[in-house]
């Protein structure tokens, strides 16, 4: 009897071992299948190749949520650069990271009377009185990442919100630490409550790897703009907590990766050992150093941050001329140590060989 029960027990053991294998397999293969489309190469313009043309003598604010995260700093200077061929004037107003900040340069930015607004990189519901004057005062706003999907954000005034889909941003993330980790990822995943955006796509990440068949560690909530202060320590007390068990970080941006090599290092740990670091957005110029280097970054799903500022210009042309907005989704970049020096790379960006520049100058009868 105890014969035939092991020989039973072995046949189900065997049996959910061949049902598990290709399971496996598939999952494998549909995150690499992911991970390969947004890995090549753009080289194809996919934008507007219509719209009104160029208004003249404009004055307009850029509001930076924090221009020391690399993913606003790159689309103010998309902004300014665009303007530039508009004969626009462009003034910046950095928010400094803080609720208090943005709440200031908003009111400095009322103060200038402009024809038109951006908000760059901060939360439109955070703002929401403010651009409810602004809205009633008849200012075009225009916004980057201030809400998780692209588009109108018609509540609060916004005539479009830009951004790459994000959530295929957070799955082809999820997508490339599942196949890196042979589909045994034990993940910690990091985020920022203060914006909507940023919890919807580390909610996306955390389910694209359950669903796959990973583990999540930790889901941590740590601010942003506090990353320098917190990251060390926080990085630290994870690695005494799990320990190997830690095979990969997915973070919402690149900014959280900033400050963990030293951490890192102190712990004994290489360049391009465990944990494996992959951030979902934005592609900042510090990223790309660091996985060029192979210094505790392995991936980062970059956006094309210049070509989302000269988007930026052109939908609030389209918002000053009484036209729709483009609909335009900009392309996203799996960008790793295999591909960095394309798409930008020398840059330290992912600027797309697209022709976006001279694209939106015909448009605009430049």
């Amino acid at each position: 009897m105890k014969r035939r029960n092991l020989l039973q027990a072995t046949v189900a053991t065997v049996a959910v071992l061949m049902l598990g294998t290709p399971a496996l397999a598939d999952s494998m293969a549909d995150a690499k299948a992911v991970v390969d489309k947004y890995a090549s190469k753009v080289s194809t313009w996919d934008g507007p190749t219509s719209g009104p043309k160029g208004a003249e003598g404009k004055n307009i604010v850029v509001l930076a949520g924090d221009m020391k995260n690399g993913g606003i700093l790159g689309v103010a200077n998309g902004v300014q650069e665009a303007a530039g061929a508009l004969g626009w004037t462009v003034k910046v107003l950095d928010g400094a990271g803080s609720i208090g900040g943005r709440t200031a340069a908003f009111g400095q930015a009322m103060a200038l009377k402009p024809d038109g607004i951006i908000i760059n990189g901060f939360d439109a519901v955070e703002q929401k009185p403010a651009m409810e004057a602004a809205k009633a005062a008849g200012i075009p706003m225009v916004s980057w990442h201030a809400a998780s999907a692209v588009g109108p954000v018609a509540d609060v005034g916004v005539f479009a919100n830009v951004t790459t889909d994000a959530m295929e941003v957070s799955k082809s993330a999820a997508d490339w630490a599942f196949a890196d980790a042979g589909g045994k990822p034990g993940v910690i995943i990091f985020t920022d409550s203060t914006y909507a955006i940023a919890i919807a796509k580390a909610d996306r990440m955390k389910k694209e790897i359950e669903d796959l068949g990973g583990t999540v560690l930790e889901y941590v909530d740590t601010p942003i703009a506090e990353t320098s202060q917190r990251m060390p320590q926080l990085t630290t007390s994870l690695l005494q907590k799990y320990g190997a068990k830690w095979t990969h970080s997915l973070a919402i941006n690149d900014l959280y990766y900033d400050f963990m090599g030293p951490s890192l290092a102190s712990a004994g740990i290489a360049g391009d050992g465990k944990p494996v670091n992959v951030a979902a957005g934005d592609g900042s110029e510090s990223a790309y150093q660091r996985i060029r280097a192979k210094q505790y970054q392995a991936v980062t799903v970059a956006e094309p941050l210049n070509l989302q500022g000269w988007q930026l210009v052109d939908e609030l042309n389209r918002a000053f001329a009484g036209a729709p907005w483009s609909g335009y989704v900009s392309p996203l970049h799996v960008v790793t140590s295999a591909n960095v020096e394309f798409d930008g790379g020398p840059k330290n960006s992912f600027d797309p060989d697209n022709g976006y520049r001279d694209q939106y100058k015909k448009i605009w009868g430049k």
